[in-house]
């Protein structure tokens, strides 16, 4: 009797060891699979994250150029067309203008947004991305319908103007490329910091397509083209800065050029 119960004993504690065991894989099987868990969940910071750049565009930006029709814009069609999936301004030698002309976008008036787009222009080009702006009146050439006033990220062929803030038709130059800028009325803008050299933001601007992005929230301007920054406005000339208004394109006075603009997004903030 004794030596059986010996054995049941050894049974029992057997089984124990067994349960025991199994209850710990299971313990360490959860706790193996709980980041698995957790991933599906809220982001939660860890020590070693660091900024890292996403595919594509942010949730929220919508296309506002369908690239087959001028629907929603309004311009002059001596100026401007709808080429290869691009909204295209042209000068020709026969239709050379005496003030910047403007294709404009009527599909609202945005007050904080960011605007992303592509832009190709000839070597001897001029134009710029008004937003914040009006449509005003042209005393050079009363005809013009489509002068604007506002903030433009300024862009040409030959790198020297792309990514200042230049306010057309108002302040004019706000930062130019490699400042960041506070713009307080009364005087020149002031100077905060420099960003980098010019020259050598210049040289991220290629002469075949680029990619620009344009963040306005509250009194904060910022330029980026091909992922670079270029320029950052804090506009806080209160009575003189426009708080929303509408986006255009420009040709600009000067030779016979040729602009395309292709993949318009907005996001509304």
């Amino acid at each position: 009797m004794k030596s059986r119960s010996r054995i049941v004993s050894k049974l029992i504690a057997g089984g124990l060891l067994l349960l025991g065991a199994g209850a710990a894989a299971a313990t360490e099987a959860r706790q193996t699979a709980a980041p698995a868990q957790s991933s599906a969940g809220p982001y939660v910071p860890r020590q070693n994250d660091r900024p890292t750049p996403i595919e594509g565009d942010e949730p929220g930006f919508h296309a506002i150029f369908d690239s087959k029709t001028l629907s929603g814009w309004e311009g002059n069609p001596t100026y401007w067309r709808v080429e290869n999936g691009a909204l295209v301004g042209e000068i020709t030698p026969d239709s050379v203008i005496k003030s910047n002309t403007f294709i404009v976008w009527r599909g609202g008036r945005p007050r904080d947004f960011e605007l992303k787009l592509d832009y190709r222009i000839t070597a001897g080009g001029n134009s710029g991305i008004n937003y914040r702006s009006e449509t005003v009146a042209d005393t050079v050439t009363p005809a013009n319908e489509y002068a604007m006033r506002g903030y433009q990220f300024d862009l040409d062929g030959a790198k020297r103007y792309s990514g200042n803030n230049y306010e057309e038709k108002g302040r004019l130059f706000l930062a130019v490329r490699g400042q960041v800028t506070r713009v307080v009325g009364g005087r020149p803008p002031v100077l905060v910091s420099a960003i980098a050299d010019a020259a050598q933001l210049g040289a991220a601007v290629t002469d075949d397509w680029n990619s620009v992005h344009i963040s306005a929230r509250g009194n904060t301007l910022v330029h980026m083209v091909n992922g670079r920054l270029m320029s950052i406005v804090i506009d806080d000339d209160a009575p003189n800065r426009p708080v929303d208004g509408l986006l255009g394109v420009q040709v600009h006075v000067g030779p016979p050029m040729k602009v395309e603009y292709r993949n318009i997004r907005l996001k509304n903030w």
